[in-house]
């Protein structure tokens, strides 16, 4: 059994992005975005993601819409919509994600955004494959 109090896992991981389970189906992701940063404009293509904040404040922008996020707040981005997520405040915007399908490498860690990109771009952060897949 994976057993997570997913809140204090979020707020004691001090990396950009750290891949925490990966299941067949879904994938758990926690997040840290420091003061001014943000994830960056992407779209996943076939990958739903739902974003939990747990501390901080933000700006969600999903297919063009804006709305401040906070603690507490849950954004839903489905699969093939522009979307991005920026820190607007003073203290590092956390949250936990889960995407449907797996998105990232198991087990992977990215201590910041550069990190991230260098490795996604390189092709070192792809998902496992799927046993289903065709």
């Amino acid at each position: 059994m994976e057993h997570y109090t997913i809140a204090t896992v979020a707020e004691e991981s001090p990396d950009f992005r750290r891949v925490l389970w990966t299941g067949e189906h879904t994938q758990l992701v926690v997040m840290t975005i420091p003061p001014g940063g943000e994830i960056g404009e992407e779209i996943h293509e076939g990958v739903d993601q739902i974003l939990t904040f747990v501390s901080g404040v933000g700006e969600a922008v999903v297919s063009g819409q804006k709305r401040k996020v906070a603690a507490g707040d849950l954004v839903v981005v489905p699969a093939g919509r522009k979307h991005n997520f920026l820190n607007t405040g003073e203290n590092p915007l956390i949250l936990y994600t889960v995407y449907g399908p797996p998105e990232h490498a198991d087990q992977a860690v990215h201590a910041t955004k550069e990190q991230a990109d260098e490795l996604e771009e390189a092709g070192k952060d792809e998902p496992p494959a799927s046993s289903d897949a065709s």
